[in-house]
């Protein structure tokens, strides 16, 4: 019946409006270095059984097809792209990107992180924050993990690719190792809880993290002096932007053509 088409019409546009939702954040964030763009998954809802295939038809054969009636999509989920975006040079010390796989580990509240007090990120714009640690250069200020803290009397730091970090001092002639960066990794990326601020937490379905020293079991290498943009592709959101536009302009129209029928219907007694 139409009322069919209009459950299966209302759930497109549903559907759809969460679609255009996740576009318009990927555009949104595409000057946000790090960011890594989302998408939205459908999936068909229950169907109405009103024949079944096989079974012996009028004539004695088997029936080849079924008859069924979908009862419209939804949104089976939103899912990460972690493909890497285009380095960007900036010249600033505490900038680094990951050449590669792997993650920044950052402290946060553990109600945030799931009792576990560490997110994960791949923005790499860091400063320093007034005790000198190694900080995200946002409006909170995680301290970078493990944590590692600069004297003042530092000249000039420097970030190798495999993470050690090494300062100039008046006092020595020689650089000086003060600490070292680690990376962690994930069996499956996707299954990250996103909280903002650019920061993931692990859940059951991403599996627990592997941490490690960059360029290492397939950790990617540090970059200094360079931010990771975000890879979000506007030709292709804009594309995706049109096509759920008219999208939802058909389903709309399915909704419309219904309306029509169950009118024509009420007034075939009149």
């Amino acid at each position: 019946m139409a009322i069919n088409a209009l459950q299966s019409g209302a759930s497109g546009l549903s559907a759809l409006n969460t679609s255009l939702d996740v576009i318009a954040n990927n555009l949104a964030n595409l000057n946000t270095p790090g960011f890594k763009a989302g998408r939205a998954n459908f999936q068909d809802l229950l169907y109405v059984e009103k024949a079944q295939p096989g079974v012996e038809n009028a004539i004695g054969d088997q029936r080849p097809t079924g008859l069924y009636v979908g009862l419209g999509v939804k949104v089976s989920g939103t899912q990460s792209n972690f493909t890497q975006g285009a380095p960007m040079a900036t010249g600033e010390q505490f900038d680094l990107l990951i050449d590669g796989q792997g993650f920044f580990r950052v402290t946060v509240e553990n109600e945030l992180s799931g009792g576990t007090g560490i997110a994960y990120t791949r923005a790499g714009a860091f400063t320093l924050n007034s005790e000198g640690q190694i900080a995200l250069a946002n409006d909170r200020g995680r301290r970078l993990l493990p944590e590692v803290t600069i004297p003042p009397n530092a000249e000039r730091v420097e970030i190798s690719s495999d993470g050690r970090i090494l300062i100039k001092t008046p006092d020595n002639t020689e650089p000086l190792e003060v600490g070292t960066l680690e990376l962690a990794g994930f069996v499956n990326p996707a299954g990250l809880k996103q909280i903002g601020e650019n920061l993931f937490v692990e859940t059951r379905a991403s599996g627990a993290p592997q941490t490690g020293q960059p360029g290492t079991e397939g950790r990617g290498r540090l970059m200094q002096g360079f931010l990771e943009s975000s890879n979000v592709d506007p030709t292709r959101e804009l594309i995706e932007l049109i096509r759920t536009q008219r999208a939802y302009e058909f389903n709309s129209q399915s909704i419309r053509a219904a309306d029509e029928a169950l009118r024509t219907v009420s007034q075939i007694r009149r």
